[in-house]
Formats: C-alpha cells, sequence, structure tokens
C-alpha cells in the first residue's frame, strides 16, 4: 500500500533505504522501529540538535526527533564557538552525537548508529505538512550563519520533484553515495529525504576521499549515483581511480565549470546534473551544463522577477508548496516562470573606473586557466573609497608561478580587475563541503598583508 503523501516514510516495510559498510540493508520497516527506540530517549519540549556524522545515526536521530513532534537544528559547521552559539538561542537543547559531545555540551543523547532486524512493527505516522520539522543554518559563506525553518511539507514535496528531475524511479531502486554531510541542506534532501521519500538507497559509510568514494559505489548495487561538490569531483578525476558505471552524477555548493562537467561525462560515460538552491530555499532548479546554462524550475516551483531589466539583472522570488516565497540573492536573467540563467550573486559585483565585473566571473577565469588547480578573487573593503585598492587572487597551482597566473590573466581580463598580488597557496581553507566562509577569506587576507 502507498503511504500518504506526506507520511514520515514514503517507502514500504521491505523497502531498502540504506546500506552500511558491514553490508547491512537498512529495511524501512526495521529503521522505523529503531527511530521509535530512540525517540523514547528524547526529553520533551526540547529543540534537538543532530551532530550525527555518520548518515545512518543522523537518520535515525532526525525521524525520532519527528515523532516525538521535535525540531531538528541542523548546522555543518562544528567548531565550539558555533555550537555554543546554537544552544543559546535554542534555549533549551539535546545533542544527538554517536561521539562524545564537546565539554560545552551539558544535555546529550548517544546515538547507536544501527539497525535490528526482526524489531516489532511501529506505525508509519502522517505528520502534518505545515508543521516546522527542521530548522536549517547557511554555510557562512557571506557573512554569519543564518538559520531558516523548513515544514514537512515543502520538504516532501521537493523530494517528489527532485525524483521526477532526475527519474529516480524509472529504473527500479537507485543507489546513492553522497559526499555531503546530511546537516547542509543539498546533503539533508539528496542523501536523507530521498531515502525517506523515493525509490532509492543511500550509502551510510565514509564517502570524502577518493578511493573511500570509488569503494562506496562498488559495495552498492547498480543503478548508482554520485552526489557530490566541483571540488571533490576534481580530486577523483585528478586521482584517475576506476569506478563502476554511473547512471549519472550531480553537483552543488558551488559553481560547476563546463570543462570539468565535460571531463567527468567523457571519463565515465555517464551524465553531469547540477543544483541550483540555497539554504532558505532548498534545492529550486537544475540542468546538465554541458547541454544548456539555462535553469530549469523544479516541478511545482515558479520564478518571478525582481527589478526585471536592472543593469546588473533581475532578482529571483521563488514560489512553492507549504512555502513562504522566497527572494534570492542571485543576479539572474529571467527568462520565464520555469526557467533563468545565472548572472552571479549581487553582492558578488565589484565597479573600478566605471566598470563591473563579477568575482565569480573572474574566478572562473582564473581557475580555468592551466596548472591552477584551485583559486578565487577577493575584493577588499576599501574598495569602492581608496583609488588604489585592487582585486586579490589567490591560488593554489604548484607547477606555475605567480607571474606565470598574471600574464594568463592579463590575455583574459580588463586591466581594471587585474589582481594586486596573486598569492599561491598549497589549499584554500575550504571547509567540508567546499565552500569559503567569509571569516576564513579575511583571515587569510590578513596572514598576508592585504587587510
Amino acid at each position: 500500500m502507498t503511504a500518504p503523501p506526506f507520511a514520515l516514510l514514503q517507502r514500504g516495510p521491505e523497502a531498502a533505504l540504506f546500506q552500511t559498510p558491514e553490508g547491512q540493508v537498512v529495511r524501512a520497516g526495521a529503521f522505523l522501529a529503531a527511530a521509535a527506540r530512540l525517540a523514547q530517549r528524547l526529553p520533551p519540549g526540547v529543540a534537538v540538535l543532530n551532530l550525527c556524522e555518520q548518515r545512518l545515526g543522523f537518520a535515525l536521530g532526525f525521524a525520532a526527533a519527528l515523532l516525538r513532534g521535535q525540531l531538528s537544528m541542523l548546522s555543518a559547521d562544528r567548531s565550539p564557538a558555533r555550537l555554543a552559539a546554537l544552544v543559546v538561542q535554542a534555549q533549551g537543547v539535546v545533542v544527538l552525537s554517536e561521539n562524545a559531545p564537546p565539554a560545552l555540551i551539558h544535555a546529550s543523547i548517544h546515538v547507536e548508529p544501527r539497525v535490528c532486524e526482526g524489531a516489532r512493527a511501529v506505525e508509519n505516522p502522517v505528520i502534518p505538512p505545515e508543521r516546522v520539522v527542521a530548522r536549517v543554518f547557511t554555510s557562512g559563506s557571506t557573512g554569519a550563519p543564518v538559520p531558516h525553518e523548513k515544514t514537512w511539507g515543502a520538504l516532501t514535496t521537493r523530494s517528489a520533484a527532485a525524483c521526477a528531475r532526475f527519474g529516480l524511479a524509472a529504473d527500479g531502486p537507485v543507489s546513492i553515495v553522497g559526499t555531503v554531510p546530511a546537516q547542509h541542506m543539498y546533503g539533508f534532501e539528496t542523501t536523507l529525504l530521498l531515502a525517506f521519500h523515493a525509490p532509492v538507497s543511500v550509502w551510510c559509510g565514509p564517502a570524502f576521499y577518493p578511493r573511500d568514494i570509488a569503494a562506496a559505489l562498488a559495495a552498492m548495487p547498480a543503478p548508482r549515483m554520485l552526489v557530490t561538490t566541483p571540488l571533490q569531483l576534481r580530486a577523483l578525476l585528478d586521482a584517475a581511480i576506476a569506478l563502476p558505471p554511473l547512471a549519472g552524477i550531480i553537483s552543488a555548493t558551488a559553481p560547476l565549470p563546463l570543462a570539468l562537467a565535460e571531463r567527468a561525462e567523457a571519463r565515465w560515460q555517464t551524465r553531469v546534473f547540477e543544483i541550483f538552491g540555497a539554504t532558505e530555499a532548498g534545492s529550486i532548479a537544475s540542468r546538465a551544463p554541458s547541454e544548456s546554462d539555462i535553469w530549469q524550475a523544479y516541478p511545482g516551483l515558479s520564478f518571478a522577477a525582481e527589478r526585471a531589466g536592472a543593469e546588473d539583472g533581475s532578482v529571483l522570488r521563488v514560489s512553492g508548496p507549504f512555502m513562504a516565497p522566497v527572494t534570492l540573492a542571485d543576479a539572474v536573467e529571467w527568462l520565464s516562470p520555469e526557467s533563468f540563467r545565472l548572472l552571479g550573486r549581487r553582492s558578488d559585483v565589484v565597479k573600478l573606473g566605471g566598470k563591473r565585473a563579477s568575482l565569480a566571473g573572474l574566478t572562473r577565469i582564473l581557475t580555468a586557466i592551466e596548472g591552477v588547480e584551485d583559486g578565487i578573487f577577493i575584493a577588499p573593503d576599501d574598495l569602492d573609497a581608496a583609488s588604489n585598492a585592487r582585486l586579490i587572487a589567490f591560488v593554489v597551482a604548484p607547477r606555475r608561478s605567480a607571474d606565470d597566473i598574471l600574464a594568463a590573466l592579463r590575455r583574459e581580463i580588463d586591466p581594471l580587475f587585474l589582481p594586486r598580488r596573486v598569492i599561491r597557496l598549497q589549499r584554500l581553507p575550504r571547509n567540508e563541503i567546499g565552500k569559503l566562509p567569509q571569516e576564513n577569506l579575511m583571515r587569510l587576507a590578513a596572514e598576508n598583508g592585504e587587510i
């Protein structure tokens, strides 16, 4: 029997939700029973801060909070300062973790990432679609992390939209290996909610380094999809490790260079898809970069343009089921209620000498230079005020000199936007999902005498 549209699990009791490194297939009925046991241990009336690092433990913790009627707080930032701030903001929180929590956490519950088969069946509850079930925080790449609340109806209908967009029900159950933490909105949607709502089974073991990713894919049955980031996709390609056949690759969290997408498609004879989204709205559109630069809305969502015709592009306003309309910070060329071209973040546009450029666009030129493995353009705070202020470029390029890179940039960009310095580094201070938090960039600039 098909579960109601807003049930906790829209899967039959024998459906495979997850697979562990030990080879256990976690089925829906046993998973629900384990989540119900964990729910009984939750103290009533407090939010749940889910710090579980293993995907199965995270899923059990999130499902237990749903069963208990409690809000789950999800933050990919595990620094002591960030956790302390979350505890204060929540005014009463219990932490779920498989490991010993930080010393600042007083109320915590140990989660055993294990499911026992043969447990007594429990009811698969229907959850009101308007109920707020999660508070997800932005990554901090443009400032302090900001919370956004998610209703069960919005999360559930978005899973159905992703299932339709990527054809997940076309050829039977799909195996997903994800390299992104479940606390991040992209990982939350693709490696947890899809297991709850679509015919997919998700890998629950390590999958960060290239060898781990290859081993995880080999352990899962075909057809397989890899859910990853541009940074990890590049590392996987550079490692030249053989992979089993892939039904598709999905990328998000940062712009995916066309050359990287084409390289992956040629190497593994598959299609590469890119998701566009934001924490405040979730995943809202996708495209196949090698086929089109136009983003197509997920089924059920619609786009409206604000400030249409503005010099630096329109602002996108997103509407969808069970969510308040959201206005994003990105500048777009609005094409229709279902499509747009991305121009860049509005805050990303810099002005010098009466001319405009996008930092993201400059960064794409930088990282396309042969021998550049990673890089970024940043603007000093006084760019508008100081007549001698210039952009700065940080690069990871072991085999290229700073002068070589500057010469290559001079052939591609307006002289006004050439960096004052090209600073070579061993690596950029990216977080575990490949983003560069603003505080990390400012620290990097300060360490190099740029602010």
